[in-house]
């Protein structure tokens, strides 16, 4: 069991900022069975790293012992969250919100686990809200406070209209807290208000207020803007394990620590080695990515698939640095040809060797190589579509195109 210094350790990093924080520490050493609350709107059918943020300070909270409620905003999706929008959100058909709450079921479970979460779904009790209700819930905050949220104060001042509708969102995800009983309350930084607001109701109501706690936004594969799938800079959690080991090795050195800061699991005392290490020189940045890249494939994929795309990047790495630095040959095949084999690209196409003999006793010493693989068969038959890079020894070193 951790003690306190070491749980808070563990619980600060990579947030942005924990209201209460005395309030936490407290609650932590009543040693109390704590109720973490975090939600999200099914609007799209799948998540990307960016939503993951907040899912892996959840999994933090189970780990110490504590119970994680995830709530599906089914109800709120139909308004539609402004935070951090200089629009009204379009309306989402209600089909489209079943479908995707019901992928987002499976998939938070690549991150939490599932026997210490349980899923709630706040049209259980907002539906049941009449519209006196309503008006009463309304009626506990200010157009004024209202106003005062940095995505609303800007349209207003631009003149950009403002639904009343959306005035509604953040205090029914105010209410959400109220209904849970949440004792810890997480979000991303553009949701600050949502979240004090869910500690003023909370009170109301003669509850103790919850803990915020905010996590940064993540900026996606640009470097510069917030990830999301309209921008398409994002990372999907069900991309394809190639693709996603790829996207991850893209991003910037620099972005790479925020990256492991709020998406990996890597112990604090080796990331701040790494960056010791980077800093000094002693590792390649690329390196310390690939460990990153690598982890996150694993936890969506298994160990095994993500030792194999580490593998297989490499290897397209080390094959481009080869292809960028030799010369190209092009190869006319001729019609009706048959596959080109060994024999005849050394000895008569290239005529880099003099004989058949001499072929054969290169292959004998494992001396010729096609893609950094060894050719050992005076049958092996050439790639017929593809440019590939062939290797004579170790001064022979040419890219093939057969056209």
């Amino acid at each position: 069991m951790k003690n306190i210094d070491e749980q808070l350790e563990i619980l600060s990093h990579g947030a942005s900022e924990i209201i209460q924080k005395d309030d936490l520490i407290k609650r932590l050493k009543s040693k109390k069975k704590l109720i973490i609350k975090a939600g999200l709107d099914p609007t799209m059918p799948d998540m990307h790293l960016g939503h993951t943020v907040v899912l892996n300070k959840l999994r933090q909270f189970q780990d110490l012992g504590h119970e994680v409620v995830f709530l599906i905003g089914d109800y709120t999706a139909s308004i539609g969250d402004p935070s951090g929008r200089d629009a009204t959100r379009p309306s989402i058909d209600s089909k489209d919100i079943k479908n995707n709450a019901k992928i987002f079921q499976k998939e938070i479970y690549k991150i939490l686990d599932k026997k210490k979460t349980r899923i709630e779904f706040n049209s259980k009790w907002l539906g049941k809200l009449s519209a006196a209700d309503l008006i009463k819930l309304a009626s506990l905050q200010t157009v004024a406070r209202m106003l005062e949220r940095d995505d609303f104060e800007k349209r207003y001042q631009s003149e950009k209209p403002i639904s009343i509708h959306e005035f509604l969102y953040p205090l029914l995800q105010a209410f959400d807290s109220v209904q849970l009983k949440a004792d810890v309350e997480l979000g991303g930084t553009d949701q600050k208000f949502n979240l004090l607001l869910g500690r003023k109701l909370q009170e109301h109501y003669n509850m103790a207020p919850q803990v915020c706690i905010t996590m940064p936004i993540l900026e996606g594969l640009d470097g510069v803007k917030k990830m999301s799938k309209s921008l398409g800079n994002y990372i999907s959690i069900s991309d394809e394990s190639n693709d996603m080991f790829g996207k991850i090795m893209s991003i910037s050195d620099d972005l790479m620590w925020k990256y492991f800061d709020l998406l990996s699991s890597t112990p604090l005392k080796d990331i701040e080695k790494y960056k010791q290490d980077a800093t000094d020189n002693t590792l390649n940045p690329r390196d310390i990515k690939l460990k990153l890249a690598n982890e996150i494939v694993s936890r969506y994929y298994g160990d095994a698939v993500g030792d194999d795309c580490e593998k297989n990047f490499i290897d397209r790495f080390r094959n481009k640095q080869i292809t960028d630095n030799i010369e190209e040959l092009v190869i006319k095949k001729q019609v009706n040809q048959s596959s080109l084999d060994i024999i005849t690209l050394l000895t008569k196409e290239l005529s880099i060797i003099p004989s058949t003999s001499e072929v054969r006793r290169l292959l004998k010493q494992n001396a010729i190589k096609i893609n950094d693989e060894i050719v050992s068969s005076i049958d092996f038959k050439c790639p017929e579509k593809e440019q590939f890079v062939l290797q004579v020894g170790k001064k022979i070193t040419y890219k093939i195109v057969i056209d």
